[in-house]
């Protein structure tokens, strides 16, 4: 059972007076690397929270944003009058001792400085929006998990059908191998008739001939490569994140295909492992993908 990296997720939970919305999105990544956006009144949460993410995505680089809308009007934020005025005048001083004007439109200065604005909130969030908040983040990843289980089902599709492919290219090698041992023979034969006046030993040459066509003999890597591709497919069904296993598994078929082709000598066998290679480009860039 495969799981993708990539996912969206997004919940909306009310308690009293206010609404929680969260959104956590999730793309690929070789470990966890979450950036979080949580109100300043939740930050006590904000590592519990933290917490639980890492517990249910393990890997990704992950996106969550908490917003906290209120159903009734906001009184709590008033403007700062003292802090203000205590700014302008500092900023009059400081303007008639460097020798400077003083800026025209004091009201858009002022208002950029640290303080101007204070709440009469409380710093604390209520334990029920705390669990309200909780609740939230669980429904969402929730609903991110179920979207990253949906994603990898496609990704099982996609594996298997290259995998497939892979394995009935491989099947076709076999009815090419007759012709090519035969056309290696011929050609080294036909190379030697081209040199005047040499004589060779024909047991000695028949020598050579079997070592040089062993040394080209593909069973192994065949054997190999089948048990790459089954063993791909029995990984992809097990199960918790196999992402990284699948990559090491994908390298190993890439160098037995590799070796076939060095090996291959024949146009067709070629035409084949260049096929095989297109297959596994496209399984290796969507590994990246998987958990």
């Amino acid at each position: 059972m495969l799981y993708s990296m990539t996912g969206f997720g997004k919940a909306v939970v009310q308690e009293g007076t206010k609404k929680f919305t969260v959104e956590i999105k999730s793309l690929n990544s070789k470990q966890l690397d979450l950036a979080s956006r949580v109100p300043q009144s939740y930050r006590e949460q904000e590592l519990e929270i933290r917490s639980l993410v890492a517990r249910r995505l393990e890997r990704g680089k992950v996106d969550m944003n908490i917003y906290i809308e209120s159903s009734t009007p906001d009184n709590t934020m008033v403007i700062n009058t003292e802090r203000i005025m205590d700014y302008r005048q500092q900023l009059s001083m400081l303007a008639s001792q460097i020798g400077v004007d003083e800026p025209a439109d004091w009201i858009s200065v002022l208002m950029r400085l640290p303080d101007t604005i204070k709440s009469d909130a409380p710093a604390v969030a209520s334990e029920s929006e705390t669990q309200a908040l909780a609740e939230a983040v669980t429904r969402a990843l929730d609903s991110l998990v179920e979207y990253r289980r949906a994603e990898g089902k496609r990704l099982e599709e996609f594996f298997t059908t290259r995998i497939e492919r892979i394995s009935a290219l491989l099947a076709e090698v076999p009815r090419y191998e007759t012709q090519r041992v035969t056309r290696i023979r011929a050609r080294i034969e036909e190379s030697l008739s081209r040199i005047p006046q040499v004589e060779y030993d024909k047991g000695r040459l028949e020598q050579e001939m079997i070592f040089y066509i062993e040394k080209l003999d593909i069973n192994e890597e065949k054997q190999r490569l089948a048990q790459h591709l089954s063993y791909f497919l029995e990984t992809m069904n097990a199960n918790g994140g196999q992402g990284k296993k699948l990559g090491f598994i994908a390298q190993e078929m890439g160098r037995e295909i590799n070796t076939l082709g060095s090996k291959s000598n024949q146009a067709d066998m070629q035409i084949l492992v260049v096929k095989m290679k297109d297959e596994l480009e496209q399984i290796k860039e969507q590994v990246l993908n998987v958990m």
